[in-house]
């Protein structure tokens, strides 16, 4: 089930699901110690001796994101309870705190005595074993712990009174669904203590007058140690829920329409919000400490017990050249910094990394079957970030920031990519693809580690140190030459993904058309239309893109990931955001006039159709049906989103302009 609308501040993340149950609780850090372990934390309402849950089939249920900020805007409506529900939920932008607001509304025409339930599934440090909670009378709330790990529950009512219930009890074992279950008659039993395989329930109070509404409002605030979540709690109950809710909202509000690059003048309206709900999902997204996680949707981890709560440096370094491109400084540098941090003393970065900056699991071999090493990488991954660091200096020219990253990164990464090399061809050595499916030479990572190289160069030859630039150099030439010589088709008239080389030097070629081919050119080996780059892309498009209603472009042919064995052979795949994207953007590079930029728009409008109603963009869709499947959000996808809306509106100002020299030196008349 995707994740609709997370929040957070980059220490903590919490998620909800279509059902708006609270879904996942990340803290300390964004996408590490999953403290729900994905378990849904419900929250329900009673009116006149009837209980519902907000997973009940009776709700209307509408989940945004309120207009350009990190806050909340949900509307729940039910029939049968004569109920409306507006909701607003945030996390704090400075203190770790998560706030649900709730405005009760009353459709029955009489004065109503409604309670609110709000439910936490513990599983402090992703698991439940030995969690403790207890009713704490010095806050009135209830207060979760296991280690170093605490979680205060609080509340107020509108007439300013704390928690007038709860309930705390043991869940999955033997007979005990869960404590929740308490909560369905209207009345707590006010357990005060349990430990071990737990959850808790908390009430707040609400007479709401008829045809009126009243505003109640829960918390939980995270901390380390007790203190810690109590002063949390004493200062929401001093300076009111009310002020830290306008202050979050104003905070990512005026975060959200930095714009140094006039996108709301270029972009019509629906794209422009787009843009900036992709912009702050990324921020969702992204930890204070550097890190920019794939995907915090723990659904996932039912199918193959793993997360995309990892940074990919590949994931990570084209989320953080998006957020340069937006203007927003301080997450690519906390991204690249942490790169520099974690290169190996060999040159290259691993396959993914958890949160911390610890090694992540992964499923690539150290070795050949025949016992021989081999590196468990993705070349790509080591290229992308150096690529990316030159494109954020590029515009800025922060030498200072640069500094101390171009021994330990650029250098590193560099003398690393020239000599893993194939010794036959002169392309990179044989590494894994960036769908981690296949070993081998990659027209995409050929194309990442040109740019890596490239952008290397660029920097010796700046640090004045021309030697080494001239070896990067040569070693990006010899590379680009290989990639025409080897990976280019004449029999095909395009480009093939990947080659293999045998021991005796022998080629062998991997026809399979794939969205990964724009590796070629996205990152400046050849140009956008250079022909052989335009022969590849059409037959991209031609052969992936999905003839469905639902449209987009596949990731490559018979692509079996998440595929339903029902589609017809017809259908080459799911439709990918990131691939479709791609695909705008060699549009807009290819533009010489404003109307050759309509495709891009188009491709754009569909991303915004095709995304959940909150604006939450999943890796993939069904091709039948449009929903999401796999996790939801996909960071990358929304950095691919604010990357070519950068590029579309970019290139429009541009050709805008020439346009207008034109007309000012010619005095042609457009009509």
């Amino acid at each position: 089930m995707p994740r609709d609308i997370p929040v957070g501040n980059g220490n903590l993340l919490v998620t909800f699901d279509a059902q708006y149950q609270l879904r996942d609780i990340y803290f300390p850090f964004v996408g590490m110690e999953d403290h729900t372990a994905g378990n849904a934390c419900r929250f329900g309402v009673w009116a006149d001796g009837r209980f519902r849950w907000t997973d009940d089939e009776d709700w209307d249920r509408k989940l945004r994101y309120s207009h350009e900020t990190m806050s909340t805007d949900v509307h729940l409506s039910n029939d049968e309870l004569k109920l409306r529900l507006a909701c607003r939920d945030l996390v704090d932008f400075d203190r770790n705190i998560y706030f649900k607001e709730i405005t009760v509304e009353d459709t029955s025409g009489k004065d109503r005595e409604v309670r609110l339930f709000h439910h936490f599934d513990c599983h402090l440090f992703g698991n439940d074993v030995g969690d403790s909670a207890y009713y704490d009378p010095r806050s009135r709330g209830i207060v979760h712990f296991k280690g170093r790990r605490y979680f205060l529950l609080g509340g107020r009512s509108p007439d300013g009174a704390s928690l007038a219930s709860f309930a705390i009890g043991k869940k999955e074992t033997g007979t005990q669904v869960g404590t929740w279950r308490d909560a369905e008659d209207g009345a707590l039993s006010r357990n005060p203590v349990a430990q071990g395989s737990i959850d808790t329930v908390a009430e707040l109070d609400v007479k709401v007058p008829a045809f009126g509404s009243a505003i109640a409002t829960f918390w939980i605030a995270a901390g380390q140690n007790y203190d810690e979540v109590r002063l949390l709690d004493q200062l929401v109950r001093d300076r009111g829920a009310l002020s830290f809710l306008k202050r979050t909202e104003d905070y990512w509000r005026l975060w959200a329409n930095k714009d140094e690059s006039s996108i709301s003048k270029v972009l019509p309206d629906d794209l422009c919000h787009h843009y900036k709900t992709s912009c702050l999902i990324i921020r969702t997204q992204t930890d204070e400490r550097g890190a920019i996680i794939a995907a915090n949707d723990s659904d996932v981890l039912r199918f193959n017990r793993d997360t995309y709560s990892y940074m990919w440096p590949r994931d990570g370094a084209l989320a953080a050249a998006a957020m340069d491109l937006a203007g927003y400084v301080e997450i690519p540098r906390r991204l690249y910094a942490l790169c520099g941090e974690l290169i190996t003393r060999e040159g290259y970065l691993h396959h993914k990394y958890d949160p911390d900056g610890s090694v992540g699991s992964s499923w690539l071999a150290w070795s050949t079957p025949e016992g021989r090493l081999q590196l468990p990488i993705q070349e790509d991954e080591t290229a992308l970030p150096v690529w990316a660091l030159w494109m954020h200096y590029d515009r800025l020219r922060d030498l200072e920031f640069i500094r101390p990253l171009y021994r330990k990164l650029v250098r590193s990464a560099a003398d690393f990519m020239t000599s893993y090399r194939e010794p036959h061809t002169k392309l990179p050595a044989s590494s894994i693809d960036l769908w981690e499916e296949r070993s081998g030479i990659h027209a995409f990572t050929v194309g990442s580690v040109w740019a890596g190289l490239t952008a290397a160069y660029k920097f010796a030859d700046a640090f004045g140190q021309h030697d080494l630039a001239e070896r990067y150099r040569t070693a990006s030439d010899e590379i680009k030459a290989a990639a025409l010589e080897h990976l280019w088709d004449s029999g095909r008239g395009r480009f093939v993904r990947t080659i293999t080389v045998l021991p005796d030097g022998t080629l062998t070629k991997d026809p399979t058309i794939d969205i990964s081919l724009a590796g070629v050119w996205l990152y400046g080996m050849l140009a956008p239309d250079d022909e052989r780059v335009v022969a590849t892309m059409r037959a991209i498009e031609s052969a992936l893109w999905v003839n469905t209603a639902i449209g987009g472009l596949a990731r490559y042919e018979n692509d079996p990931y998440f595929r339903d064995s029902a589609l017809p052979k017809t259908v080459p795949g799911n439709p990918w955001f990131i691939g479709t994207l791609w695909l705008a953007e060699h549009h807009i590079a290819c533009a010489k006039r404003a109307e050759d930029l309509e495709p891009a728009r188009k491709i754009l409008e569909w991303c915004v159709a095709r995304a959940l109603p909150s604006g939450v963009m999943p890796e993939q869709l069904d091709p039948r049906t449009g929903e999401p499947l796999s996790v939801s959000p996909l960071t990358w996808s929304h950095a691919a989103f604010v990357t070519a809306a950068q590029r579309y509106a970019r290139k429009m100002n541009e050709l805008r302009s020439q346009l207008t020299d034109r007309i000012a030196r010619t005095g042609e008349v457009i009509g």
